[in-house]
């Protein structure tokens, strides 16, 4: 198990990875961009930042065929 010290930058460090990824979307997949806007929405700096990404989010999860929600869905134990 790794354990970072409490003023560790890694925080900031994964907010940097994930505007990385959200400025380069077009290059990355939909885990990758559904990853990095959890990160943003969790950890994001401001509002607007917080609300874009989840904006994303939807987006990214409305672009997914019906049938792989549901699947993704029951494999994470959502009820619909």
């Amino acid at each position: 198990m790794l354990v970072h010290p409490r003023n560790s930058d890694w925080p900031a460090d994964r907010v940097a990875e994930a505007r990385a990824v959200i400025a380069d979307v077009a290059h990355h997949s939909d885990h990758l961009i559904r990853l990095a806007c959890n990160v943003l929405i969790a950890h994001g700096v401001t509002a607007a930042e917080r609300k874009e990404a989840s904006v994303l989010r939807l987006v990214v999860d409305a672009r997914q065929p019906v049938r792989q929600a549901q699947r993704r869905d029951q494999h994470d134990g959502v009820a619909r």
